[in-house]
């Protein structure tokens, strides 16, 4: 679709611009008076040098009786008004103030238009004030679209800092203290104190809820987080914060799965807890409920299994490897009724409700594993022998209970 023309400046919209020229110094200081005494609660140019507003002022005004005087055929591809644009998003100055600062130009021009029109008719005066006014809208949507396009290039340049931020702190560079307290000023965490590193993975979605930063910065706990290919890292800061209770906001946000490292020793710590963190989701089985969260504190045998796979599975095998060779469904029996006993204190009595049968079925499982194992199933070494194994068997994802 092709753009809308704009009405083309007539003989006389161009003769009362080149009248204006010579007067523009003086356009110039009403407009920057006009600035700070129309609405002066929306002005907001506090980090722009006046000499650069004043600078920008001019040469808006210049451009508007350029375009006027037939210059130019296309404001709303101005560079002027874009460059201004660009110049003041890059000061932060907000793009409602910028609006009002071209409205305010234009009806100063429009005024010193008129001024100069004592011989020209009703109906010429309307086809000026026309061509006026589109080249001001023309203006203002340059000035728009350069100014929306520059912060979404910094919002971008933003965003690769911060990645790369976080990719540096979890290669180990906060070791160095100097970079340590760049990093921590820039992401808005206190580069000393205990932290906790979360790794969460979705199996088919985002593995967080949305707004998880905002959510837990609403309970005044601080942190950033950062999407990798495999998973999103989150560093959340303690500040003098009991954990699990910090763990407590945390779980909701979770809505794939999430290990949690323990408390780290700040930012330099941030590589250690990460791998914590990870080792820790490693210990949840993938079968799991989504919106799980574990802490590495609460799955230590899980994750020494995890880190001696070779004797992680001798264990399993020289622990139940009988067991394990039985016909599906007798072994998940068995292995279910010794998981449940474990659990149970090693009560028989206690366990048959939660497998749904009479004492003495435990009891005569119990007593086929023992004849199938060779050992004793008491004993505090035995127990812990099993546990271990029922738990590697948990991580390798054999049913047992």
């Amino acid at each position: 679709m092709a753009a809308p023309r704009h009405p083309a400046p007539t003989l006389g919209t161009q003769r009362l611009a080149a009248a204006c020229q010579a007067e523009v110094p003086e356009l110039t200081k009403r407009l920057m008076a006009a600035i700070f005494t129309d609405n002066p609660e929306w002005t907001d140019y506090t980090a722009v040098p006046r000499a650069d507003l004043r600078d920008g002022c001019k040469r808006y005004l210049t451009r508007i009786l350029e375009l006027l005087g037939g210059q130019e055929p296309d404001p709303e591809g101005d560079d002027v008004a874009a460059a201004i644009g660009r110049r003041r998003a890059e000061q932060g100055v907000p793009l409602e103030a910028m609006l009002r600062t071209f409205r305010l130009g234009g009806q100063i021009v429009w005024e010193a238009l008129l001024d100069k029109a004592d011989d020209i008719g009703p109906s010429e005066i309307r086809q000026v004030g026309s061509v006026m006014w589109a080249v001001v809208d023309g203006m203002s949507s340059a000035l728009v679209t350069s100014y929306r396009n520059t912060e979404l290039d910094r919002v971008r340049s933003d965003e690769r800092r911060r990645h790369s931020l976080m990719e540096d702190l979890l290669a180990g560079r906060a070791h160095d203290a100097t970079f340590a307290a760049r990093a921590g000023r820039e992401l808005n965490l206190p580069p000393t104190g205990a932290y906790l590193v979360v790794v969460a993975r979705g199996e088919s979605g985002p593995p967080l809820h949305m707004g998880a930063e905002t959510a837990l910065g609403v309970s005044g706990i601080r942190s950033v987080w950062h999407d990798r290919v495999d998973s999103t890292v989150g560093l959340v800061s303690l500040e003098h914060r009991d954990s699990s209770a910090v763990l407590q906001q945390l779980r909701p946000l979770i809505r794939g799965r999430a290990g949690v490292s323990p408390a780290v020793a700040g930012l330099a710590s941030v590589d250690t807890g990460h791998g914590l963190a990870v080792l820790a989701l490693e210990t949840v089985p993938d079968a799991d409920t989504p919106g799980l969260l574990v802490s590495l504190d609460e799955r230590y045998p899980e994750a020494l299994l995890l880190r001696s796979p070779d004797l992680t599975e001798l264990l399993v095998t020289r622990t139940l490897g009988p067991v394990l060779e039985l016909p599906p469904k007798e072994r998940d029996i068995l292995l279910q009724t010794l998981a449940v006993w474990l659990a149970e204190n090693c009560s028989a009595a206690n366990a048959a409700p939660k497998l749904h049968c009479h004492r003495n079925t435990v009891i005569n499982r119990l007593q086929r594993i023992t004849h199938l194992l060779g050992r004793p199933l008491e004993g505090q070494r035995s127990n812990l022998e099993l546990s271990l194994a029922l738990a590697a068997l948990d991580l390798s994802g054999t049913p047992n209970s």
